[in-house]
């Protein structure tokens, strides 16, 4: 089953995950779709729009599955950092509709965008800590840079998780609405009157001056991956789910 749907609506796109029956949680199939659709992108000017296809999740994080067996090599890869760099990067604005659950790598991703539009069945948090790893995909600085140096201890160190006001109270959120995906179509509408061009360089200027640890966070992260206290927690969190 395809991943990753992309549809238009004039000079607006919508990336969807869909992966339900994992509640989305991005494995490597899902990375290389992803990236498949960002490159896409690039070539025609457009607003992003990255959704659920399904209501009432967003993305419940990576593939713990998957994820209990990458070793430091895998970490080195900066898979899931190299995606949501490349979905930064994007030469036009991006919006993230969180509706439900964004954990972990699903915050990651919808931090990586321009907006966050959530529902009132919306929640942020990073519980990779509790997993025996951290948040290696761009939480470190990403939350930080968005929420605060608070909010981000708060989600990162005692794994809080903010509802959709709380988020817009903190400015994790820009918006929460009755419906989102309407909320951020009339943003992206809004947006597409701009000049494309004077779009992309504002957009380049204000990523100029950003702060990053993604060099830090890889090797971090390939020390953590390599730690059998990462695999008993994450072979927890599996048994955990299956009872």
């Amino acid at each position: 089953m395809t991943r990753i749907t992309v549809r238009d609506e004039g000079e607006v796109r919508w990336v969807g995950l869909n992966r339900p029956e994992k509640r989305n949680a991005i494995d490597m199939a899902t990375a290389d779709e992803l990236i498949a659709a960002l490159d896409q992108a690039r070539k025609t000017p457009c607003i992003l729009i990255v959704h659920s296809v399904t209501p009432g999740m967003f993305a419940a994080g990576a593939d713990i599955a998957e994820l209990r067996d990458r070793d430091a090599d895998a970490a080195l890869l900066a898979i899931n950092a190299g995606v949501f760099e490349k979905l930064e990067a994007h030469r036009w604005p991006t919006i993230a509709v969180v509706d439900g659950p964004a954990l972990g790598g699903g915050c990651e991703l919808a931090l990586a965008c321009d907006f966050r539009i959530a529902s009132h069945n919306a929640y942020f948090g990073q519980p990779e800590l509790s997993l025996g790893i951290l948040a290696g995909a761009g939480g470190n600085w990403r939350l930080a840079q968005t929420a605060g140096q608070q909010v981000a201890r708060r989600m990162l160190y005692a794994g809080a998780r903010l509802s959709g006001a709380e988020a817009l109270a903190a400015g994790l959120a820009d918006e929460v609405a009755d419906d989102p995906d309407e909320a951020a179509r009339a943003l992206a509408v809004k947006i597409t009157r701009q000049s494309w061009r004077a779009l992309e360089l504002t957009k380049l200027a204000l990523r100029s001056h950003r702060p990053a640890t993604t060099t830090f966070d890889m090797a971090a992260q390939a020390l953590l991956f390599e730690s059998q206290d990462k695999h008993d927690r994450m072979t927890a969190f599996l048994n955990r789910r299956r009872t």
